[in-house]
């Protein structure tokens, strides 16, 4: 079992031919406890409303240049059925934290996909009711991701303004991945790398918590910074001295995730559109070589896609939605892997 001062070190690792010992560790555990198959699960970006005032989102609350808007059930199951049609085994609902979105509307929606097609559900929604979760679940829902972005008290508070401007707690989400876990959800959650204020100590103990938390689907990525918000301008936090502030990188987030997968072996692991972002020739091949078995095509309506910017430039804006459909089976094959078939939940589930 990889050790916290093992993490570390990796983290800081600077030497190419060592940290291709670190590529083929995490590869060597994706193949023997998930196999070559890549997952693909459809993202639909429901909503880009938001309650939160998060410093470092394009979508906060307090952003007043964004054009809101709130997909309907008919432009949702749009989507859904374009999922099927592409031969995906998950939809993903992701929004802003919007309270607009009504629990027993999402829960009809839920048990209409769940009842018409054998895709898998996994939402992310935000911090929601623990009776809407329960809701959700019971209607057929299957995962939850909620990222925790950092284990580091203080710096979540200072990125995390409340949305009664009293400071964000982490222990409200970490406690909230716990009760997702007793309802019977596959827990995902993850965090940002480099954001402004990250240590090295800090990191290594996030990758350390994911261990703790047993979750079963992990999102990790270089922090992009969204220049509309607080700290995109610089404000609210300050990068950290040269040696001790973790770098926003490609390499940093491939560190990352390898370390993920040898802490987390069994866990779904998306090669991320913020790697896409960084490197769109080949951020997600690489990804998909150093521990990552899950690639998430983009569904949201292209006039609603522009709009859902966490960050500028993501990488499913380059690209269209059938010419990437054609294009990722390809690129799958290309390093290697296979298309997974049917939902592709964690192959061993505890607790």
């Amino acid at each position: 079992m990889i050790t916290r001062d093992e993490i570390l070190r990796w983290l800081t690792e600077t030497d190419v031919a060592r940290l291709e010992e670190l590529w083929t560790l995490a590869d060597a555990a994706r193949k023997q406890h998930v196999g070559d198959a890549v997952h693909l699960r459809g993202l639909i970006e429901i909503s880009n409303h938001c309650a939160r005032q998060c410093g470092y989102c394009g979508i906060r609350a307090p952003h007043t240049g964004v054009k809101r808007y709130r997909l309907s059930a008919d432009e949702i199951w749009g989507c859904v059925e374009r999922a099927v049609e592409y031969g995906y085994g998950t939809v993903v609902m992701q929004s802003g934290e919007d309270w607009g979105i009504r629990a027993h509307w999402l829960a009809a929606l839920i048990r209409r996909i769940k009842t018409e097609t054998e895709l898998a559900v996994t939402l992310s929604l935000g911090e929601r009711h623990a009776d809407e979760l329960a809701l959700w679940r019971a209607a057929g829902a299957d995962r939850y991701l909620l990222r925790f972005e950092t284990s580091d008290a203080e710096l979540y508070g200072r990125i995390h303004p409340g949305t009664d401007g009293q400071p964000g707690r982490l222990d409200d989400r970490l406690a909230r991945l716990r009760v997702l876990k007793e309802l019977g959800y596959e827990a995902g959650s993850g965090v940002m790398i480099g954001i402004p204020g990250q240590s090295y100590q800090s990191l290594a103990a996030d990758i350390a918590l994911f261990r703790e938390l047993d979750l079963d689907m992990i999102g990790v990525g270089p922090y992009l910074a969204h220049p509309a918000t607080p700290i995109g301008r610089g404000e609210w936090v300050q990068p950290l001295a040269d040696g001790e502030q973790v770098p926003a990188t490609e390499l940093m987030g491939y560190k990352v995730l390898a370390l993920t997968r040898l802490v987390c072996p069994e866990a779904n692991l998306p090669s991320t559109t913020a790697l896409a972002t960084l490197n769109y020739e080949s951020g997600r091949e690489l990804g998909l070589m150093r521990g990552a078995n899950v690639i998430m095509p983009n569904l949201t309506p292209p006039e609603y896609r522009c709009l859902y910017e966490i960050y500028p430039a993501k990488a499913c804006l380059q690209e269209s939605e059938e010419d990437f459909h054609q294009a990722i089976r390809r690129r799958i094959e290309s390093v290697g892997r296979t298309v997974g078939t049917g939902p592709g939940g964690r192959l061993t589930v505890k607790g």
